[in-house]
């Protein structure tokens, strides 16, 4: 076999020879033989259009046709050439080509190693540090994460697209279920409907306030002011509580594999409690203390009160101090999570097409602002829009907020009051002198019948010389407690504000009537201007509610029938909770670990000889029980249930007595019977 024979260059063109350009024959169909398979399916198609042809047409124009003769023939030949000719050569060409391909680089492959001498140490050497097999993929792993993850991010963000829809569907209306769904609805502080001011009918305003805390942060967020020693105590202390957990579960598994009982929920507690001995105690002065095991006490003293910035006057490389606050800075402990939650928030606001015009990184007040559109005038602004508000808020900040909070309700309070006593000194001046226009005047008109006619009989006091403790705008106020004067919710003073402003109205509707002198024009524009503040006000968080954490703020106006921002906004906050928070969770449930059940023992029940609460010697489970079915003894002894572990590993289980089961003989008492 020449040379020719086994083309290997493309440029061989030849319609029989396998492996030739045009050839209707390859060496990649190896055994398989390419004519008989062209004919039987050129003889089925063939046959198809014959039967087709002698199903249609009528007896007298078969007759005519050569059916099985001229008409079959020209079919076959005519798929014969078309089918062949090019669909097979195509086909065959395709395949050729690649195996050539892929021979001619296996082919130059082995002629560079070959054609290069290489030491055998040499080969050796790089074969140990990376051979053929032995490449780091860890890039390409990276990048083909990065992308099934992107592909599943959209892929999710589609369904909880279909499902938000399908729950305002099947709602027919917009709730706050729309929102945060059920793993993390907990973390709602406020959300409120209501109608734009401007558009009522067709446009409406929600508000909701987030709350997460610190506890439930996946990474911690802290004050750009915090100290450099707050934030190693932090971590020592994240430090002692892992060491602490660590040895509590080595605990659980030695009393598992002892057969003992599980350590209850308080048990884990109170044993985690006198372990803190273990790693650190009170003793501050003392430099062999524990709490200065890890870190020694000078080291501690030397960045007491270092913050962020230090002052460039006192600013030395060489410093002890300097280089443990560059430590701590490398790390980014200090800017870490808030910066991990813009970074969230900002991304899931651009992949779900919800972009922004307005952006506001407060970084060292750690407090982000996005608005959809720059400006802030409603009056030029679209119906669809919304604006972010998250900050991050400490103990000492809430406390002052709570403080303002206290003493913008108490303005509001006198403000409306002082309305009221003005309303009230031009209604009673407004009166006639002689006629009755209210409850008050009738009553007291009839004030010296009722105490002749009526009192004078009973004995009772006069309704004047009771102490009046409703003022009949709201109910009585019940007395504080210490719960109601920590967490002040203030309903009660709103509901009385909102009270006051819509009697005010109805009052002076009822005074002037159709008439509008100076006196209602002033009060009405006053009673306005009050109503849109305490509006505001009350639409705001109440700071009493919010606890240490990032509270995320969302204002959006929707159009009723449209609700485009309404839905976008559901999955941001959904998939921005999902990125950032923990989430609630029960140590009660989360602190199995290894379930009793399945390791006990004793978890079959043995028959023993002694009933329960006997305190004598007891034999051996199986032995005992040999022992009964022999002696065939005529009284059932009772049998001592193993303890059963209940929820938690708590004891739940006593000794009970057998009973015979239905249907059975209970007479004789054999355990044969059991």
């Amino acid at each position: 076999m020449g040379a020719i024979d086994l083309p290997k260059s493309p440029n061989v063109f030849h319609p029989e020879k396998p492996s030739a350009v045009g050839s209707r024959n390859s060496l990649a169909q190896e055994y398989r033989d390419q004519q008989n398979e062209v004919n039987q399916l050129l003889e089925e198609e063939t046959n198809k259009v014959i039967h087709h042809i002698i199903s249609k047409l009528p007896k007298d124009v078969l007759e005519r046709l050569d059916i099985m003769g001229g008409v079959k023939e020209k079919l076959y030949n005519y798929f014969n050439q078309n089918y062949q000719n090019m669909f097979n050569r195509y086909m065959v060409t395709t395949e050729d080509e690649m195996v050539k391909k892929v021979r001619n680089f296996v082919d130059k492959e082995e002629t560079k190693i070959l054609a290069r001498y290489t030491p055998k140490e040499i080969a050796e050497l790089l074969d140990a540090v990376g051979g053929a097999d032995k490449f780091n993929t860890g890039e390409i792993e990276k990048s083909m994460v990065n992308m099934y993850g992107h592909l599943q991010g959209h892929i999710q963000r589609g369904v909880n697209d279909l499902e938000n829809l399908t729950n305002s569907l099947l709602r027919q209306k917009t709730d706050t279920g729309a929102f945060i769904r059920g793993e993390n609805a907990y973390s709602i502080v406020k959300c409120a409907f209501k109608d734009n001011i401007v558009k009522p009918k067709t446009v409406s305003d929600v508000k909701l306030s987030v709350n997460i805390l610190d506890s439930e942060l996946i990474s911690p967020i802290f004050h750009y002011q915090v100290t450099v020693e707050y934030l190693i105590k932090d971590l020592l202390s994240k430090h002692i509580i892992d060491s602490i957990d660590k040895e509590i579960e080595k605990i659980k598994d030695q009393r598992i594999d002892q057969g003992l009982e599980e350590l209850s929920d308080s048990e884990i507690i109170f044993t985690k409690m006198g372990r803190i001995e273990h790693y650190t105690d009170d003793d501050i002065e003392n430099p062999k203390s524990r709490r200065y095991s890890i870190i020694a006490k000078n080291l501690m003293e030397r960045i007491s009160d270092l913050r962020a910035e230090i002052d460039p006057e006192s600013f030395d490389q060489l410093n002890i101090r300097e280089n443990i606050k560059k430590i701590i800075d490398i790390e980014n402990i200090r800017n870490r999570g808030f910066n991990t939650a813009i970074n969230s928030i900002t991304s899931i606001l651009d992949t779900s097409k919800m972009g922004y015009q307005y952006i506001e990184n407060l970084k060292n007040a750690r407090e982000l602002l996005i608005r959809e559109y720059e400006d802030t005038d409603v009056a030029n602004l679209p119906d669809e829009r919304y604006q972010v508000r998250m900050r991050y808020y400490d103990n000492a900040q809430l406390n002052e907020e709570r403080k303002a909070y206290d003493v913008q309700m108490k303005s509001f309070e006198a403000e409306v009051q002082h309305l009221w006593d003005v309303l009230e000194v031009i209604y009673q001046g407004n009166k006639p002198a002689f006629r009755v226009t209210d409850f008050d005047d009738l009553a007291a008109k009839r004030k010296n019948q009722i105490r002749k006619q009526i009192k004078a009989k009973t004995g009772d006091p006069l309704y004047e010389d009771i102490a009046k403790v409703w003022d009949e705008i709201s109910f009585v106020k019940p007395a504080e407690t210490e719960v109601e004067r920590m967490n002040r919710t203030y309903i009660y003073e709103k509901d009385k504000i909102r009270q006051k402003i819509i009697i005010m109205r109805n009052k002076m509707k009822g005074m002037y009537d159709y008439q509008y002198p100076v006196e209602r024009r002033v009060m009405e524009d006053r009673l306005a201007f009050m109503e849109r503040g305490y509006n505001q006000f009350d639409y705001m968080i109440n700071p009493y509610h919010i606890q240490p954490g990032l509270l995320l703020d969302v204002d959006i106006t929707s159009i009723k029938r449209k609700k485009a921002t309404l839905d976008a906004m559901a999955n941001v906050l959904n998939e921005f909770l999902h990125g950032v928070s923990k989430g609630f969770q029960d140590a009660a449930f989360a602190s199995f670990s290894r379930r009793r059940s399945t390791v006990r023992d004793d978890i079959n029940q043995s028959f023993a000889d002694t009933v329960a609460g006997d305190d004598s010697e007891k034999p051996a489970a199986g032995q005992a029980y040999l022992d009964m079915l022999n002696s065939g003894e005529a009284s059932t002894p009772a049998i001592a249930a193993p303890k059963q572990r209940g929820r938690g590993g708590r004891k739940g289980g006593t000794a009970v007595g057998v009973k015979p089961r239905r249907g059975r003989r209970s007479g004789g008492g054999s355990l044969k019977e059991l």
